[in-house]
């Protein structure tokens, strides 16, 4: 049985920039324990890219020494997107890729994410072993070992001709205008040349990053101002991406928005009509809308669910042989196309089946009938689970007993955030609503009592 993990958790290492293990102390020691485990005392290469929040320079700068001090050589990328650094991390044979992004969060927080030689995230056994190096004390190799660093200065136009070259050669974007709000994230300098190249008419959002805007008020996260700019400029559809890029939420030409199921299932359905959709599945989450199983029954095609989480999403993915799963957060993963969630591909497979059904988004959007979903969140005191406590339990029996065979409830930890998520579905909102806040209300006073 794998020993618990000190510091991974189920998305990498995230937490507020200045409370460990998110300080320069720690990102320096990190780099030598990964540079160690990585190089297995040899060498080797690893790239590092990072988001666009302030602190990513001074968690590169310290990365960095600590892989040099462990003698790997660092190729910096700069601000690039998540999965163009896993990407990057295959063509340019690395060891390893890091990611220094807190996807979505503010910029006050950051966090680590590491991706194997071949695109994926690392086994639970490499994150374990790069654990155990922090057990030992930190040793530099001898000057004539110690790893050189690199920067790579046409990383974005590399991932731009790869994120091109996942829809159909000879495919074009002509006489759509498309409002691209990159969220003043790591996309902001990648993804509108994407779809200008394509021939679409860009209009661009957040691409105005200064360290501290990161997903305020925009990007996929925040898609008010980007339905309103849709609306303004009659556009096509809209396009919003997170502060690193992996995820993607859309807006069609009535202002309204597109979600990650919506999304998912105009995918899968572009797919099966190719014949390229294996065994007819699709992988989604515990918080996948039923109105996304539904839809894609009636075209036979099944919806398997794991935990939240795109690691889960991946793993069953893989054992299943499945090629697409995704989540109703915009993250979407096409294992036919990349080895990782990528917001940008995501969004061009969605313009794909635009074409392939000749259909408008919201047209094709409208296939699903979504099932109202509540989703609160409680913030607690961090190592406290509360989930369990009967008083917490009984109240989502409860809740579970009243919507019966009509609804669902989820209570689960965040994997990135010290909060308590409820989810709760059901065919009636104002019972939804309701049942949600009791469920809130009850976990509140149980923390209160800690």
């Amino acid at each position: 049985m794998l020993k618990k993990r000190r510091y991974f958790g189920t998305d990498g290492i995230r937490g507020e920039v200045g409370k460990p293990p998110i300080t320069a102390e720690f990102m320096l020691k990190l780099g030598w324990a990964a540079g160690r485990v990585f190089s297995k005392g040899g060498g080797g290469k690893v790239i590092i890219g990072k988001d666009t929040r302030i602190s990513g320079y001074m968690f590169e700068s310290a990365l960095e020494a600590g892989l040099s001090a462990a003698g790997v050589d660092v190729r910096l990328l700069g601000p690039m997107p998540t999965p163009a650094i896993a990407y990057l991390t295959q063509t340019l044979h690395a060891q390893a890729g890091i990611v220094i992004s807190a996807s979505h969060n503010r910029f006050t927080d950051n966090g680590i994410k590491f991706f194997a030689h071949d695109g994926t995230k690392l086994s639970d056994r490499t994150e374990l072993a790069i654990e155990a190096e922090f057990d030992n004390p930190m040793q530099t190799v001898i000057s004539h070992r110690l790893g050189k660093a690199e920067r790579v200065e046409d990383a974005p136009g590399r991932y731009i001709e790869f994120c091109k070259s996942t829809i159909p050669f000879g495919m074009h974007l002509w006489g759509l205008k498309i409002v691209v709000d990159c969220g003043h994230g790591a996309t902001y300098h990648v993804a509108p040349n994407v779809f200008k190249e394509l021939g679409a008419d860009v209009i661009e959002m957040g691409v105005e990053p200064n360290g501290l805007n990161i997903n305020d008020n925009c990007g996929a996260t925040s898609t008010q101002a980007l339905q309103e700019m849709v609306l303004k400029n009659k556009a096509t559809l809209g396009v919003a991406f997170d502060g690193d890029g992996d995820r993607v939420i859309m807006v069609d030409h009535r202002g309204e928005r597109v979600d990650g199921d919506e999304l998912l299932y105009i995918i899968a359905r572009s797919r099966q009509e190719k014949g390229r959709l294996p065994g007819n599945m699709v992988v989604g989450t515990v918080m996948s809308n039923l109105g996304l199983e539904q839809a894609l029954a009636s075209h036979g095609i099944c919806l398997t669910r794991t935990q939240v989480g795109d690691r889960y999403v991946l793993e069953s993915m893989n054992k299943g042989g499945w090629a697409l799963g995704g989540e109703a957060s915009g993250h979407i993963i096409c294992l036919d196309r990349v080895s990782t969630g990528d917001g940008i591909v995501s969004a061009l497979q969605v313009l794909s089946a635009l074409k392939l059904f000749d259909r408008s988004l919201h047209d094709l959007k409208e296939d699903i009938t979504k099932y109202p979903q509540v989703l609160k969140n409680v913030r607690m005191p961090g190592g406290i689970d509360v989930t369990a406590l009967p008083k917490v339990q009984e109240s989502v029996q409860a809740a579970k007993s009243e919507l019966a065979d009509t609804g669902r409830v989820s209570l689960r930890l965040s994997g990135t955030e010290p909060l308590v998520r409820i989810m709760v579905e059901g065919r009636e909102e104002e019972q939804v609503q309701r049942l949600a806040n009791e469920i809130a209300k009850t976990v509140q006073a149980a923390l209160d009592k800690v």
